[in-house]
Formats: structure tokens, C-alpha cells, sequence
């Protein structure tokens, strides 16, 4: 830091000498210092607008474009998320909607798709009525599932971009909150009361709408940035039963 504040301040001294130096022969050979100084105070006048322009419009176009560089780097983090725990998340939480065959024929991704279709599919998954009855056998997969994958998505918190996804964040720490649920009680499932099971549907149906409408934008991406990405995805998408990645 004190190296830097030395470099800053000499170049600023160097920079106000060389001004000084211009001034000056400037006025040995035009001997006009009323010259000097209406152009001097004019420049000065008009940096404040250069000021202004560069705090308005600059910075806010750089500001911009940076925002664009990181929400690219954290798609790769999603598509790495789905990759790892999402998908397999995703088909084992059907499990539990008995209503998810009405959903999947909603998001049932194609290649002509457009904005509009993303966007009535987006508040598909965030309005459905998602009916979920717990199997106590498919909650001990999933317990065991997510509690593999704990280390996984730990290490994705340490992404200091994720400020900057909201969405995904939340619904990092729905899986959190669901996976310390279930971790908590351990496998003695016969003993949970009706009101515990009906408290666990809860989280299980906040995480599957998060994880839908995440999966649903993450796949807007890709058609728009990596079609060859794209087509993969729509061939595997988790929520079509007849899902394959063999191109028919």
C-alpha cells in the first residue's frame, strides 16, 4: 500500500511540473498571462463535466461489463452445480410431487423455444402447487445423497461471486437447510410424527421450486451462449421421464 501511495504521488507531482513547465513557456514566448489564465480556468470549468461524464456513463458501462464477466464465470459454477448434485437432485425429488408428471409436460425444453417461453416456464415452477407426499424410503436416498455431496457444496459457497446470483445463492441454502434437516434426524423415520413430516414437505417443496427455476434460467443460458452446451441439456432434461442424451 505505502509503495503504491509513493508511485501515485509521484506521478502526480511529475504530471503537476509538467503543467507548470508548459505554463511558463508558454509565457515566455506569447508574454500573455490574461491568455493563460482564461484557458486555464475554461479547462478547469469543463473538468467537473469530464468528471461527471465519467462517474455517469463510463463507470457505469465498465461497471456493466464487469457484472457480464462474472455472471458468466458463475454460470460455469451452475452448470458445474447441476452437473454434480442438481440433476440427479432434481429427478429424485419427483419422487416426492405426485403432481410432477403436470410440471415436466410445462418444461419439457425444445430447441425453438424463445424468451417468452422461458418466462411463462420460469413462473411455472415458481406458482405450481407442488403436492408433495414424503416416501420415507425416497427420503432416506435423498438424505444419503445430499449428505455425500455436503463437501461438494460447501466449496461452492466459497465462490465470493455468489453475491451476485441471488437466486442461486437462495437456493444453495434451501439444500442447506434441507440437507441439515435430514441430517439432524437420522434414519429413525418411523418415529417422526405427522407434524414433522408435514414441516419436512415444506422444505422439500421450497427447494424443488427453487431448483426447477434455476435449472429452467440456466437453461435460457446456454441456448443463448452455448448452443452445442444447449442441446445437451434439452436431450437430458431432468424433468422428461423419456430424457436421454442419444441424439434421435
Amino acid at each position: 500500500m505505502k509503495k503504491f501511495f509513493s508511485w501515485t504521488v509521484a506521478i502526480t507531482l511529475l504530471l503537476i511540473a509538467a503543467s507548470a513547465v508548459t505554463y511558463t513557456i508558454h509565457y515566455f514566448i506569447f508574454q500573455d498571462v490574461h491568455h493563460i489564465f482564461i484557458y486555464m480556468i475554461g479547462d478547469i470549468g469543463f473538468l467537473f463535466l469530464d468528471v461527471l461524464l465519467v462517474i455517469l456513463f463510463i463507470e457505469r458501462i465498465l461497471a456493466r461489463r464487469e457484472k457480464r464477466a462474472i455472471m458468466k464465470k458463475l454460470n460455469m459454477v451452475i452448470g458445474t452445480f447441476f452437473s454434480e448434485v442438481g440433476l440427479e437432485l432434481l429427478k429424485k425429488f419427483s419422487d416426492f410431487a405426485q403432481n410432477s408428471r403436470v410440471l415436466e409436460k410445462q418444461l419439457d425444453i425444445k430447441p425453438d423455444w424463445n424468451k417468452k417461453d422461458y418466462k411463462k416456464a420460469i413462473a411455472a415452477t415458481q406458482s405450481f402447487p407442488y403436492e408433495i407426499k414424503i416416501e420415507k424410503t425416497s427420503l432416506s436416498h435423498i438424505r444419503e445423497f445430499l449428505l455425500s455431496k455436503r463437501p461438494f457444496m460447501l466449496r461452492l459457497l466459497e465462490n465470493p461471486n455468489l453475491l451476485e446470483h441471488d437466486r442461486f445463492t437462495d437456493l444453495l441454502w434451501a439444500i442447506f437447510h434441507l440437507t441439515e434437516e435430514l441430517a439432524l434426524r437420522g434414519d429413525r423415520y418411523e418415529e417422526f410424527p405427522e407434524s414433522d413430516l408435514k414441516h419436512l414437505a415444506g422444505d422439500l417443496r421450497r427447494t424443488y421450486s427453487q431448483i426447477t427455476t434455476e435449472w429452467v434460467a440456466y437453461t435460457e443460458h446456454l441456448q443463448k451462449s452455448y448452443p452445442f452446451l444447449f442441446s445437451l441439456a434439452a436431450r437430458i432434461n431432468p424433468m422428461n421421464p423419456q430424457a436421454s442424451p442419444f441424439v434421435i
